[in-house]
C-alpha cells in the first residue's frame, strides 16, 4: 500500500475570529497577502527562467503578470486601510524623483518630514496651475 504525499497548505486566514476584522487587522492580513503574491511572482519567474519550454514560458508569464496586478491591487488596498502606508508611500515618491534628480542626501530625508508630501494622491503640479477655466464661466 502506497502513501500519496501531500503538498502543505497554508490556511487562508491564521487566526480564526468570531467577528469580522478591524481594518488594522485586515491591514495585517492584506499585508500577507501581497507576500504570497510576490512569491508567486518570484516562484513563476524562476520557473520560467528555469525552462526553453516556449508555451510554459508563455502560460507562466501570464500568470506571474496577474500576479503582479494582484499584488498592485492588494498595495492600493493597504494605502487606503492604513493612512501611515499612504503617508510613506507618498514620501517615497517624493524622495525617488529627487534620488534621481541628483538631489542631496539631506534634501531627500528632509522630503519625507514635509506637510505636503502627506496623502498625495498624484504629481504635484507647480504653483499657479488651477482649474478654473474648466469650470466654465460664473
Amino acid at each position: 500500500m502506497s502513501t500519496v504525499a501531500r503538498m502543505p497548505q497554508t490556511p487562508p486566514v491564521h487566526f480564526l475570529v468570531p467577528r469580522k476584522l478591524t481594518d488594522t487587522e485586515l491591514a495585517q492580513a492584506i499585508r500577507l497577502d501581497i507576500e504570497a503574491e510576490l512569491d508567486a511572482i518570484n516562484l513563476y519567474q524562476a520557473h520560467i527562467d528555469a525552462t526553453d519550454h516556449p508555451l510554459a514560458k508563455q502560460v507562466l508569464a501570464h500568470i506571474r503578470d496577474e500576479e503582479r496586478e494582484h499584488a498592485s491591487l492588494f498595495w492600493a488596498l493597504l494605502r487606503e486601510l492604513d493612512p501611515r502606508v499612504a503617508d510613506e508611500d507618498a514620501s517615497a515618491g517624493i524622495k525617488l524623483r529627487l534620488l534621481g534628480e541628483g538631489a542631496s542626501k539631506e534634501a531627500v530625508e528632509a522630503a519625507g518630514e514635509q506637510p505636503d508630501a502627506k496623502r498625495s494622491t498624484g504629481p504635484t503640479l507647480p504653483s499657479g496651475f488651477t482649474v478654473g477655466p474648466l469650470r466654465g464661466s460664473s
